[in-house]
């Protein structure tokens, strides 16, 4: 199952504070234990959100919103996408990872929805367009 790994935002990440040297390394080396055990897709850490936007739809309406957002417990300071064999397994890599951030942090796992999760409403036809623009993809890197 693929999952994405969450590292939520705290109020010193939305500050712009950087990383130690040390947490830095110690990162570095879960990174590699991580790609090692074929299990890591994709990570970032991402900017604070007073360099983002966001949004917000309504019907045929867009309405653009300038960070910074507020709610620091329902922002996201970085992500993985992972390989794993279960969410179990997850966990225990989780569990693992250094502390991300200075204090008190808190990461989530959530799964990615794969092609049979939707059932009938994803068409053979449907299917077939998700597969072109997978390889797409996979061609431009």
């Amino acid at each position: 199952m693929r999952c994405m790994v969450i590292v939520k935002a705290t109020k010193e990440s939305e500050a712009g504070e950087m990383p130690s040297t040390e947490l830095l390394a110690a990162m570095g080396k879960y990174n590699e234990d991580l790609v090692k055990a074929g299990i890591m897709l994709a990570g970032e850490g991402l900017q604070p959100t007073s360099l983002g936007k966001r949004v917000r739809f309504s019907g045929k309406d867009r309405t653009v919103i300038d960070g910074p957002f507020t709610e620091t417990k329902e922002l996201i300071a970085g992500f993985w996408l992972w390989q794993v064999r279960s969410m179990e397994e997850a966990v225990e890599w989780v569990k693992r990872c250094p502390n991300p951030m200075p204090g008190e942090s808190e990461i989530e796992i959530r799964p990615v929805f794969e092609a049979e999760d939707f059932g009938a409403e994803f068409t053979p036809e449907l299917r077939e367009q998700e597969e072109r623009l997978r390889e797409q993809i996979a061609q431009k890197k």
